[in-house]
């Protein structure tokens, strides 16, 4: 028989159906057994009189809850029923899958573990419904930023995640054998998404992993998380990239606000709102004097930069002053930037570049790229690059690449920023961090 989802069971009221999921609870009465069993889509009761099989009540009984199942029944009518006022009446129960008993620990249970202990055990941590949610809104938002890049004539790209050379700088690489030579697992796609450029393909994006050897232990770290990189060509300066990051977003926010907003609102108690449009954008110079106006005391090796301290009170105050979650922080010194991002005509100690912050956590990281190739070289030179090893890039720049720009942008910070999640272990399948390469 054809398996029924729960949450289709009222469409069959007195028929018999097939319903596969786990046992969520077990009550195991003198004369009843009550089974609560529950699959992507809900939850169900399952009800068998003892005495009509004993054989079968007596499988039931040794039964350990989060058991995989296949049920066999009739839908009927039962008004007391909390769970939509029906449940089955057993006929027949395969046990597919047996659980141990005990558990690890109670995935539905009144208190939960710490976070690390349930990341040994994340399948089962997974089985949540909050934790489902979470990865059901993340689907809904990458499909609805490949959505605005496919109207907006953009391709997909997949680029190498071996590299022969590093692809931001020399610092958090990983470094990996590769037959008689070493290879590098990508930083970013940062100089293959150039490359299309140079190629003519003017809007390209990608969703892939991204690697960085950073032995942060912060909330808001890992040392493999999933990059959304978008670049685009013929733009006039990064003005450009932020304001079609922007719509972009907005767009994203009002596609899982329609498919999951009650949803939101009742596991993650937060009221999704379209972020309006356009974004605050301050300077660097702005944001630090941003920072002395409202008293707070910047690190002194941070001078070039923002701390996150510095991120949060910033966004604060634009929370506060102009009610956005959002805001552009631009034109980086050049000492804080990779060689390749365009410096300023008017200031070369200043670049044509954007860090986005969201409810105070940076999420994106955007810039007007430098496309000459002379400049390109004097650049990489002057940040005491050696030409040799990044030549392969600046090549891409001697044929006639077009003025581009873009950004990459973090899909589980995101994730945190749109669910006020405290923790980015929380919005990734499996993280990977300085002390955990399992599960």
């Amino acid at each position: 028989m054809e398996r029924t989802l729960i949450t289709n069971l009222p469409q069959h009221i007195d028929e018999e159906v097939t319903i596969q999921g786990w046992l969520h609870t077990l009550r195991d009465q003198k004369n009843m057994q009550f089974l609560i069993v529950r699959d992507r889509t809900g939850l169900v009761q399952v009800a068998h009189y003892k005495k009509g099989d004993l054989d079968l009540a007596e499988k039931i009984s040794t039964l350990g809850t989060e058991s995989a199942l296949t049920i066999t029944g009739k839908v009927v009518e039962n008004k007391i029923v909390k769970l939509g006022g029906l449940e089955i009446q057993l006929q027949d129960l395969t046990v597919e899958g047996a659980a141990e008993i005990p558990l690890p620990f109670e995935p539905f249970g009144e208190y939960l573990p710490e976070q690390d202990f349930r990341l040994d055990w994340r399948y089962l941590d997974l089985r949540r419904e909050v934790n489902r949610l979470i990865f059901e809104i993340q689907t809904t938002a990458e499909q609805a930023m490949r959505e605005y890049w496919l109207e907006h004539d953009f391709i997909e790209i997949h680029s190498p995640k071996i590299m022969g050379a590093p692809s931001e700088s020399g610092a958090e690489l990983f470094t990996i054998p590769y037959f008689e030579t070493t290879a590098y697992l990508a930083q970013s796609p940062q100089f293959y998404k150039q490359m299309a450029m140079a190629a003519g393909y003017e809007r390209v994006f990608e969703i892939g992993p991204v690697f960085r050897a950073d032995p942060s232990f912060t909330s808001r770290h890992m040392t493999e998380f999933t990059g959304v990189d978008m670049e685009m060509s013929w733009i006039k300066s990064h003005e450009d990239v932020m304001v079609f990051m922007e719509r972009w977003l907005a767009h994203t926010y009002k596609k899982v606000l329609d498919t999951h907003g009650k949803e939101i609102e009742n596991a993650f108690e937060v009221k999704l709102e379209v972020p309006k449009v356009p974004f605050p954008r301050v300077t660097m110079a702005e944001a630090h004097q941003l920072l002395d106006e409202i008293g707070y005391d910047l690190p002194a090796e941070k001078k070039y930069d923002l701390d996150p301290g510095a991120e949060r009170a910033i966004g604060a105050h634009f929370k506060e002053t102009e009610g956005h979650d959002y805001v552009f922080v631009t034109e980086w010194p050049n000492e804080a930037r990779p060689f390749y991002h365009m410096l300023k005509p008017d200031d070369p100690d200043l670049t044509r570049s954007f860090d986005l912050l969201g409810k105070g956590l940076e999420v994106a990281t955007g810039a007007q790229r430098e496309h000459r190739y002379d400049v390109l070289k004097t650049q990489a030179l002057a940040k005491g690059l050696t030409l040799e090893p990044i030549q392969n890039y600046l090549n891409y720049f001697r044929y006639g690449t077009p003025p581009h720009g873009g950004f990459g942008f973090g899909l589980s910070r995101f994730l945190m920023i749109l669910l006020d999640l405290s923790n980015i272990r929380e919005a990734v399948y499996l993280f990977r961090g300085p002390t955990r390469l399992t599960p």
